[in-house]
């Protein structure tokens, strides 16, 4: 990670809640998504230490549709990097929400990024495909050894660049105190577009941990875990322990047997008492699950009907999560169970 990251998030803490939303720099993927609201993506002056999803036109869509709920999200590795989930967070908000990932806005190409990361995917899916459409041949042990040698290399040379910061999971709720403030500032451009009793947290891998360690807190609405699992283990503020303060309705997702977060995720569903908690598996796709894919591929998809269900009341997409016959005609090759519904 760059000094220039590490400034972005210290800058943050300086400046004023208060102070209106100030659009610096967008960008549009993917046309803007499949969904009716076509996204963009943002920086803005006043939240330099994130990104921020919204569909186009986000004051016009609000006046026609009602005020849009919200998805906070968690980077894998705790990174302070959304660019690899560009593709799902950009699919999500075009279906009508509002998404803030931690890590600065960044216009790095996603494909690169998602490139360096399929290199290595032996032994679970035998094409991967991106969603551009190039195939990348998962590469050898003496290769990805070589890779790793030289990125090394790479990073000691570089090491007086690097700050170390690692994210935590309370800028998720920093993130939500900042949307709260934009929508009752009359100057924001959030101005009453936002419904503030309809939000969830979601993250993959390492930022599923984030998510657990503020899933206590009463302004949540549901939380989706992708391709992670707290287990037995301590992570970014959370541990077993944090399952006893869940309160909303639970998602976990992730890639089956050969998705390194599979164990960690079977022991929260086990864990997880009164709360009620949906769990799906979708061997043999891994610990970085159909991301990479067109659109944040089937992940992408299954996701919008949960946020759909638990934010928008939409009952129609229950049937995906509670009866497994239903959920396999529209994704097959995906396991499904529940409990507490």
């Amino acid at each position: 990670m760059t000094t220039s990251k590490f400034i972005a998030i210290a800058a943050f803490a300086l400046i004023s809640a208060t102070m209106p939303a100030q659009t610096q720099k967008r960008q549009v993927i993917n046309d803007g998504g499949t969904g009716r609201f076509k996204a963009e993506i943002v920086s803005d002056a006043s939240l330099n230490a994130f990104t921020i999803y919204r569909p186009q036109n986000i004051k016009d869509v609000a006046a026609r549709e009602g005020r849009l709920p919200i998805v906070l999200y968690a980077n894998g590795a705790c990174a302070n990097d959304n660019v690899q989930m560009r593709l799902l967070l950009n699919e999500v908000v075009s279906h009508g929400y509002v998404a803030i990932a931690i890590g600065p806005y960044d216009e790095d190409n996603v494909y690169d990024n998602w490139r360096e990361v399929l290199y290595g995917m032996r032994g679970t899916k035998k094409v991967l495909k991106m969603g551009n459409g190039e195939v990348v041949t998962p590469l050898s042990e003496e290769q990805m050894k070589a890779r790793r040698e030289a990125a090394q290399k790479n990073r000691k040379k570089n090491s007086g660049n690097d700050s170390g910061f690692r994210t935590y999971g309370r800028q998720l709720l920093e993130a939500l105190d900042w949307l709260t403030d934009q929508n009752i500032n009359p100057e924001s451009e959030y101005y009453q577009c936002l419904d503030l009793s309809k939000v969830a947290a979601m993250g993959q891998s390492c930022g599923g941990a984030q998510v657990l360690s503020i899933a206590h807190d009463p302004r949540l609405g549901t939380c989706v875990i992708m391709s992670s699992g707290i287990g037995d283990i301590q992570m970014s503020g959370a541990s077993k322990e944090s399952l006893k303060y869940v309160h909303t309705p639970m998602l976990y997702i992730n890639g089956g047997p050969t998705d390194i977060a599979y164990q960690n995720a079977l022991k929260d569903y086990d864990r997880i008492g009164d709360v009620p908690v949906a769990f799906i598996s979708t061997d043999p796709d891994g610990h970085h699950g159909t991301y990479y894919e067109k659109d944040g591929g089937a992940y992408a998809v299954g996701i919008v009907k949960w946020l759909d269900w638990q934010l928008k009341g939409d009952i129609s997409q229950a049937g995906v999560f509670l009866d497994e016959q239903y959920g396999k005609r529209a994704f097959p090759t995906w396991e499904f169970k529940h409990k507490n519904f």
